[in-house]
């Protein structure tokens, strides 16, 4: 019986302890510069008046003008959409402190989505002329950045590589396989923010000067080599 016990009991296999690996880690930056072709702007009436219902009317006639000058520089109704409507009043003071009027102020702002980027300085100069007298945040974008994503991911991944072998030439050692890949894509875009004013009277003769630059489509990677 104490012999069936210690044939069952437990036993100890001497086991290799796990290979401890080194590894080089290095971070690679890919970068495309692509050119606008679209853009997002803000256009806004902003009316007062001493009666809020006047400056209701006030303000839904321009912004009607506004939107059909919008509409007849090129865009579609489906790239126009409101972001904000609002009413306010403003009240003003005398040397007192005391109320001595109360003014009623309107906004009212569409967001319009330009996809050709030819007529920007034409349509802001018609929204003008309409009656905006708010007009800002101008973002450029690309409206498809599949390709310009894919290179830069490409670009990231081989400068890391290339960035690799140089350290590892120089520390007398050899790459070995890829442990861990990870990556971060950001893509900034350039911004004008500026404020039209006066509302019809205040076009220019000649387009309005916009520049929409280059966007710069940027992947970072980390990749994990083990060496030798």
């Amino acid at each position: 019986f104490a012999l069936v016990l210690s044939a069952c009991g437990p036993t100890t296999v001497n086991q290799a302890a796990p290979e401890n690996l080194r590894t080089l880690n290095v971070n690679g930056l890919g970068q495309v510069y692509l050119t606008p072709d679209i853009a997002y702007i803000n256009i806004g009436v902003n009316t007062q008046s001493a009666s809020a219902a006047e400056s209701v009317a006030t303000n839904k006639e321009k912004s009607n003008a506004v939107i059909d000058a919008i509409k007849a520089a090129g865009v579609d109704a489906k790239d126009i959409h409101t972001t904000n409507f609002s009413i306010w009043s403003n009240p003003t003071y005398d040397d007192l402190g005391q109320v001595t009027g109360t003014t009623y102020v309107v906004d009212n702002t569409v967001n319009v989505t330009v996809r050709n980027m030819d007529s920007l300085g034409d349509l802001l100069d018609s929204a003008v002329s309409a009656g905006a007298n708010s007009i800002y945040s101008i973002q450029f974008d690309v409206a498809d950045k599949t390709a310009a994503v894919k290179e830069a991911r490409a670009s990231a991944v081989e400068d890391a590589k290339s960035q690799a072998l140089e350290l590892a030439e120089a520390a007398g050692l050899s790459l070995g396989d890829i442990q861990n890949i990870s990556f971060y894509e950001s893509s900034p875009t350039a911004y004008f923010e500026g404020k039209g004013g006066g509302g019809g009277g205040v076009a220019a003769e000649a387009a309005v000067p916009i520049q929409p630059g280059q966007l710069a489509i940027s992947v970072n990677v980390s990749i994990t080599y083990t060496i030798k």
